[in-house]
């Protein structure tokens, strides 16, 4: 997954101690200092890098700072998204949203000052106090999505700053971490989580995940991790996602809904809990993939079936027409009811 052969490193995340702990598991690697994290010219806005796409995830890393903290309010996965204690990815799926922000190139960033960041998540947490209602996120504890521009279980990787969040949120009775991920790392299942951390494992049909889930678990591997993470004290969830409107898609995804049901024990059905992603695909990211994966866009990029939307970041993306969108959505709810009823749609859009 990685040979880490540059890291790019602020002084302040170099020097400290975390920063000290990520360097000496890439002993080999060339430190090169910089001023900032988001400010590397052979880096962001270097359009020279998507002939390069995979082996810049592969060889190169970045050590910063987090500067400012704050917790999003979101409404959809988690009460609220966490200050970033990485952003970027190892892997390298087609449709991922990540790179649109930084420029044709997606390294993993790691912020090394994690004790400020768990130390803010304590005091954030602590001022909600108890959650007053039930709604589709979670019945009684506030959850904070700690990896919303990272792959947290390819972060385990690289420094302990997973870790660290799972052992602060298992201390938080009021309060759950929650992150989705693509790629099975069974280092995890020694965290001792105990039920303060929901792991969301992202699944969709084979014919999809072979083509667009660069670099990821197979999905055999996620599906059979699901109940080794329920006993090792996670609560799993499923984000089937990203449902991709193509020929043949909904006998597919009734194939991957019955193998669920077929190799799921029930530990792990009585608390799943699935979100129904539909695709968002974006012009930029569109024209990078064309530059290193143009199979992808065959899929991915559909204008006869899709429309202009503003994100809540404020980038113009493309999704499915409404039209079109309702009637997936629709018909995914209908595929679960009939193959995996035990599935329980947190939400769908």
């Amino acid at each position: 997954m990685l040979q880490v052969r540059t890291v790019y490193a602020e002084p302040e995340a170099r020097d400290s101690e975390r920063g000290r702990q990520v360097l000496a598991r890439f002993p080999d690697a060339e430190v090169v200092e910089v001023a900032s994290h988001w400010q590397i010219p052979e880096l962001h806005g270097n359009a020279g890098n998507v002939e390069r796409w995979v082996r810049v995830k592969t060889e190169t890393l970045v050590l910063g700072v987090k500067k400012s903290l704050s917790a999003r309010p979101n409404g959809r996965s988690a009460d609220f998204i966490a200050p970033s204690t990485s952003n970027g990815c190892a892997m390298a799926c087609a449709y991922c949203y990540v790179p649109r922000r930084k420029g044709y190139a997606n390294p993993i960033t790691v912020f090394t000052n994690i004790d400020k960041i768990t130390r803010y998540l304590r005091g954030h947490v602590r001022r909600q106090g108890l959650k007053a209602e039930p709604d589709q996120i979670d019945p009684a504890a506030w959850v904070y999505d700690i990896g919303e521009n990272s792959d947290c279980s390819v972060d385990a990787l690289i420094s302990e700053n997973v870790a660290d969040l799972v052992a602060t949120f298992r201390e938080l009775p009021t309060a759950k971490a929650s992150f989705a991920t693509k790629f099975v790392n069974r280092d995890l299942l020694g965290y001792d989580p105990r039920g303060r951390t929901r792991i969301r494992f992202s699944l969709m049909p084979d014919r999809d995940s072979r083509l667009l889930d660069i670099r990821t678990s197979s999905i055999g591997e996620r599906i059979a991790a699901v109940d080794d993470f329920v006993e090792a004290g996670y609560e799993v969830h499923l984000n089937l996602s990203p449902v991709v409107l193509r020929e043949g898609w909904e006998r597919d995804w009734a194939e991957l809904l019955t193998r669920l049901d077929d190799e799921l024990g029930a530990a792990a059905k009585a608390q799943a809990a699935a979100e129904v992603i539909l695709l968002t695909h974006n012009r930029d990211l569109h024209e990078v993939n064309l530059g290193w994966h143009p199979k992808a866009e065959d899929v991915l990029w559909r204008p006869e079936l899709q429309q202009a939307k503003r994100s809540q970041s404020g980038m113009w993306n493309v999704r499915y027409r409404n039209d079109r969108k309702r009637e997936g959505v629709r018909g995914v709810q209908d595929l679960i009811a009939a193959h995996a009823p035990w599935l329980r749609v947190r939400y769908a859009f």
